[in-house]
């Protein structure tokens, strides 16, 4: 299960926003998360808010999707009464935890009582990830039928050995027949890679990148492995059971999966995503990255309205218990100063293609950076160069030094 929620201020029963959230909302969009936090199993490297069947405190995945659509006419409200604009969803993220371990008919119902409250903007980005393994031709029909518009397919590796370290049980070789079936029934379909993995050498690597694009994919994210405390992988880790991640062989395959995107006609638009156009990037992730408006539904979820985050109660049990309760599921806020809202911006936006506007930015540290080949200047922007991007956490130390 996921760390410890971070620390913040009392939430109001009511869930009520403090007036500076609908400071500017009508030139923000605004997207929904949705959080399924069930796994059959939870892989050694997961640190994300997830339980299994024997960790639900006797909350039923049906008691859990009537809280879920309980806190989706709960937010309307809240919105309302806050003043802050409803608007139609931009992009819909259903993600997990395992959401297709639910039926299809479950997930889609739950997408129309989303549509019932607030409207979703014509040709919006609707995505579900998925494992390949839960996966079959009729339920992606019935997805794309629900409305949704793309999968996002944890394929994580091709090759044996490197998912048994991940303790990923799902089988390679139904990534293909998923990513198949998703075209047939006319979804995008992007997948994830995870890249690092303690005994993963670079011949691994390449063959699963090889694998991916074979798929003949127009969005694949890639990720290297970071080792979170207080998961099993850190826990064989510090019994010396496997190795520590290597992050000279991970900038290594870094650098080898850029080629080959871009071999296979992919370009990158942000550090770890890749895609064919800028049709085919998502929208609801480039939400997140430029500091539009979300709202996250479910345990642990954290949502963003206007410089002001909150976040839920992690347990789906305690989750529930409040909102059948009658109260806001947040328990917990933080309200961003003008100052931390212009250092995220430094934060995020320097991860993207795009660049950053480099008006206000001190001359001496802009050349530094140049200087170093970390970030191109053109155009009154800086972006990162392919050395930026693996030195990411450095260029956004000095820019928030500025």
């Amino acid at each position: 299960m996921a760390g410890p929620l971070p620390e913040g201020e009392a939430v109001p029963e009511s869930g009520l926003l403090p007036e500076s959230a609908a400071l500017g909302a009508s030139v923000r969009t605004l997207s929904a998360y949705l959080h399924i936090p069930f796994c059959s199993h939870r892989c050694g490297y997961c640190d994300f808010n997830t339980y299994t069947a024997t960790e639900l405190r006797g909350l039923t995945r049906e008691g859990y999707l009537v809280a879920l659509d309980a806190e989706i006419t709960h937010s309307k409200q809240v919105l309302q009464e806050s003043k802050v604009p409803t608007r139609s969803l931009s992009s819909v993220f259903i993600g997990g935890g395992t959401p297709t371990l639910l039926p299809a008919s479950a997930l889609t119902s739950t997408l129309a009582v989303l549509r019932e409250n607030y409207g979703i903007v014509s040709g919006a980005e609707i995505t579900v990830e998925a494992n390949p393994d839960t996966l079959s031709a009729e339920y992606l029909v019935q997805l794309a039928a629900g409305g949704v518009t793309r999968v996002s397919i944890g394929m994580q590796s091709a090759v044996p050995h490197v998912l048994k370290t991940l303790e990923r049980t799902h089988n390679p070789a139904n990534v293909g027949s998923a990513v198949q079936w998703a075209k047939d029934a006319g979804l995008a379909v992007s997948v994830d890679l995870i890249y690092g993995t303690p005994g993963e050498s670079l011949s691994d690597w390449q063959q699963t990148v090889e694998a991916a694009m074979n798929y003949g994919l127009d969005h694949v994210s890639a990720y290297s492995l970071i080792v979170e405390e207080g998961t099993a992988m850190a826990r064989k880790i510090n019994r010396g059971e496997i190795p520590v991640p290597d992050g000279d062989l991970q900038a290594d395959m870094y650098e080898l999966a850029d080629d080959a995107f871009e071999a296979a006609g992919l370009t990158w638009y942000e550090i770890s995503n890749w895609s064919r156009s800028p049709e085919t990037e998502s929208s609801h992730n480039r939400a997140y990255w430029t500091g539009q408006d979300w709202w996250g539904f479910g345990p642990g979820a954290h949502s963003h309205i206007g410089g002001v985050r909150f976040w839920n109660a992690k347990h789906p049990a305690a989750y529930s218990e409040r909102l059948a309760a009658g109260i806001t599921p947040a328990v917990g806020r933080e309200v961003l100063t003008d100052e931390q809202r212009a250092v995220e911006e430094y934060l995020l936006e320097s991860r993207l293609r795009d660049g950053i506007a480099i008006a206000g930015v001190e001359a001496n540290i802009l050349m530094n950076l140049q200087d170093e080949q970390l970030v191109t200047l053109e155009n009154e922007r800086a972006t990162l160069t392919r050395r930026g991007r693996l030195l990411a956490d450095e260029v956004a130390r000095q820019l928030t030094e500025n």
